[in-house]
């Protein structure tokens, strides 16, 4: 890590420091190891929070942060046995000037030290429900202070969660969270590229297409550009599969003359791009697919289109509702004479049928990122409605207002299952349109769009791939 690097996340730091009150201490734990089978573990992944606070990747890690400003990180100490085995570790004197703290001890140390760094503080912050087990740890360390009250010892007299504090925090991305999101963005648009290409090339040659043939190739393209891990699990489907939302890669044949949806994103540096394109296994859209296509694709732009600073975070889905609802009307997907007008579809919900998630979220750190989708300055605001389709009361809260450094998703689709009353050509095809955006004052800046979009661009791609 180098010395800007550490600056940063000192100055993070800092932030919190003043956040949580001169007496305030924070406790962040690293993420535990995870047990695959009897004796490995699965690849380690860092707690988002820590990593925010510190750049540091190695397990068994803890950090605290005390309202004064000074920071103490809990290590692995230096073994080289173990190192031999397990890889190098960075140690708690080495951490103290490579991560700008001001103090680093063994983690073997951390029971006996913190009933006597938490001494004196009037509240200690944690994460709430993220760490199983955290609160009955952090209990023992207050009861080991409580038992030395008559001695002079003053035990913190309230627990706050700290996720609010680092939820806000973590929703504005600086320029070096940018930069690292627009890489990340850049090699998962390749992996797109590469797979789509693939894919036709397999089939115009004779060869069978499975779903994990083309996970293989995001694969290796994300981690032939550095990646060090995929940000979730790639959905691969082909098929009537792209009507599953939450389908995996898995063994399904790949077949002419049907689609396949991908949704995959690669990870870089703790941060995570989410993309999903969709398109005609060998290359070219059949008519019902084109036209289910473009309207997806207009109710992108329509979101795209109001995505800016100053906007309301529901107003990307408004805008994507309103084009697909027409849509569906106009494709006969929805019956005029059984729904009503575009006002009673969108009123009612009746689009739901075929477009049943919202138009995204927020992306950072974590896929589904941190931060409040209620306006703060606003939370008092309450108004009920009851929802047409399930009946439930639904309490409604203004939503966030968009500022600039926010960055999100921006993904429409539309799943058609078979059902009585839909026209048999639709049947089985699914489609979303998704692309990474960070929120700018003139509007968003589309960071995923090195892989084609619109349909004679895919087309054109696998024709000359």
């Amino acid at each position: 890590m180098n010395a800007s690097s550490s600056n940063l996340y000192a100055e993070r730091r800092a932030r919190l420091a003043a956040l949580i009150g001169p007496k305030g201490v924070a406790i962040i734990p690293g993420a535990p190891e995870q047990q695959r089978n009897r004796d490995s573990d699965f690849l380690y992944r860092q707690d988002s929070y820590l990593y925010y606070l510190t750049g540091f990747a190695e397990p068994r890690a803890w950090l605290l942060v005390s309202g004064d400003g000074r920071s103490t990180l809990f290590c692995q100490p230096k073994d080289l046995e173990r190192e031999i085995w397990d890889g190098y570790r960075l140690g708690p004197a080495a951490a103290v000037a490579q991560l700008a703290l001001d103090a680093a001890q063994s983690v073997s140390e951390l029971d006996s030290s913190l009933p006597a760094l938490l001494d004196g503080r009037d509240a200690i912050w944690y994460p709430f429900a993220t760490h199983k087990g955290l609160e009955t740890r952090i209990e023992g360390w207050l009861g080991s202070l409580r038992a030395r009250v008559r001695y002079g010892a003053l035990c913190p007299e309230q627990q706050r969660d700290l996720c609010g504090l680092l939820d806000e925090m973590r929703l504005f991305k600086d320029d070096h969270e940018q930069a690292i999101m627009r890489r990340a963005a850049q090699i998962s648009a390749a992996a797109h590229v590469r797979a789509m290409r693939k894919c036709a090339s397999m089939l115009r040659s004779g060869e069978s297409v499975r779903e994990y043939h083309l996970d293989a190739e995001l694969l290796h393209e994300f981690r032939r550009h550095g990646s060090q891990y995929p940000a979730y699990g790639s959905i691969v489907a082909g098929g009537a599969n792209a009507c599953v939302l939450h389908y995996r890669a898995d063994a399904g044949e790949v077949r002419e003359g049907e689609l396949v949806l991908i949704d995959a994103g690669c990870e870089l540096d703790g941060y995570a791009s989410d993309i999903t394109r969709t398109f005609p296994a060998n290359g070219r859209f059949s008519g019902p697919q084109r036209a289910l296509y473009d309207l997806v694709l207009a109710s992108q732009e329509a979101a795209i289109a109001a995505t800016r600073s100053g906007a309301r975070f529901t107003d990307p889905h408004e805008a994507t509702v309103k084009v697909l609802a027409q849509g569906m009307l106009d494709l006969g997907l929805l019956d005029r004479n059984k729904v009503g007008s575009l006002e009673d579809v969108i009123e009612k919900r009746a689009y739901f049928q075929f477009y049943m998630h919202r138009t995204g979220h927020w992306l950072g750190m974590d896929v589904h990122d941190c931060g409040s989708y209620i306006e703060p300055s606003e939370v008092g605001t309450v108004s009920e409605r009851k929802d047409p389709l399930s009946g439930e009361i639904i309490k409604d809260r203004p939503a966030r207002i968009l500022q600039s450094g926010m960055v999100l998703t921006i993904e429409p689709g539309i799943y058609v299952r078979p059902a009585e009353g839909v026209p048999v050509q639709y049947h089985n095809i699914g489609i979303r349109i998704e692309d990474d955006a960070i929120v700018t004052l003139a509007g968003c800046e589309l960071i995923s769009r090195d892989v084609p979009v619109a349909a004679q661009e895919i087309e054109a791609l696998m024709r000359n791939g």
